[in-house]
């Protein structure tokens, strides 16, 4: 999958407290989501679909994840 990363608008949880060591997400078109390393903001980053990111979200949170 290629998607273009370039007008991503990038931003840090509320919970980073501003630190540099953080994950950063962006929504991007299609409902995509984009996952990136803060410290590393030219490398690669991960991009989910929305049932990717639902079902990532929901296991994070402690719940069951649904269909993929």
């Amino acid at each position: 999958m290629n998607v273009d990363l370039s007008r991503a608008k990038w931003f840090k949880s509320s919970r980073s407290a501003g630190g540099k060591d953080c994950v950063e997400a962006a929504f991007l078109d299609g409902g995509m989501v984009g996952v990136r390393d803060s410290k590393n903001p030219a490398g690669p980053a991960l991009v989910f679909t929305p049932s990717e990111w639902d079902a990532f979200t929901t296991t994070i949170q402690g719940g069951t994840p649904g269909p993929a």
